[in-house]
């Protein structure tokens, strides 16, 4: 149950800094590929981004087409030595989609900022998606660069609940719960930040929040312990 409230927090704490933002680069908080895409996704693979095709073998379906809500998984390069992982969030054609991702442009010389709904173009010969240009910030265009990716992470149906806005009435009171606790602990901790600002900055670690909820939905079948 703990692990369970822990992973929907996180996926809802990533959604609400993306649900209300504008298109394009948000600039609240420091955010790595890897945890962004996992928390938005919902698809639960761990380990640096360059590891995800292998580990997705065993777990989810892969493949070379987009759809909403998988993940275009990118292979390492010299300069990106680690791999990137992206989101789609909307296809548009068959070789033009929009992506959610995270620590790709620099954004007012920071990295770490989250890009929400971004350009990336297949443009490779065989129209597979092994090659794409992605949106890049500072020019306000497609970089560059052409980079080579293994293709798509798929969601199963573990993975579009944990990441699907569409709550359940219980799932949503407990989240108000944990906003009504994180602005206690905005005013407490941080005055003037608000409560979405520490839900997005306790993303990794909320062992707090995560009771909370577990307090709320304790109507659940899981037995108590």
């Amino acid at each position: 149950m703990l692990k369970r409230t822990r992973a929907l927090i996180g996926s809802l704490t990533a959604a609400a800094v993306v649900a209300f933002t504008p298109a394009g680069a948000v600039a609240d908080t420091y955010w790595q590929c890897v945890p962004f895409a996992r928390l938005i996704s919902g698809i639960q693979i761990f380990g640096d981004a360059w590891t995800w095709w292998t580990q997705a073998a065993n777990k989810y379906e892969t493949g070379f087409q987009p759809r909403a809500g998988a993940v275009l998984c990118f292979k390492p390069t010299q300069r990106m030595r680690l791999g990137h992982v992206a989101v789609v969030s909307q296809v548009l054609t068959d070789r033009v989609v929009q992506i959610t991702h995270a620590n790709w442009s620099p954004i007012e010389g920071s990295r770490g900022k989250v890009e929400k709904d971004v350009t990336v173009i297949d443009v490779s010969a065989g129209g597979d998606w092994s090659q794409v240009k992605v949106w890049y910030d500072p020019s306000r265009d497609l970089g560059g660069s052409t980079y080579s990716t293994h293709g798509f992470i798929y969601q199963d149906t573990t993975a579009r609940v944990m990441a699907a806005s569409g709550l359940s009435r219980m799932q949503n009171g407990a989240i108000a719960v944990a906003q009504s606790a994180a602005s206690q602990m905005a005013g407490a901790m941080r005055p003037g930040q608000g409560p979405m600002s520490v839900l997005s900055q306790a993303a990794e670690s909320t062992d707090r929040i995560a009771a909370l909820i577990a307090a709320a939905t304790r109507q659940d079948n899981d037995p108590p312990r």
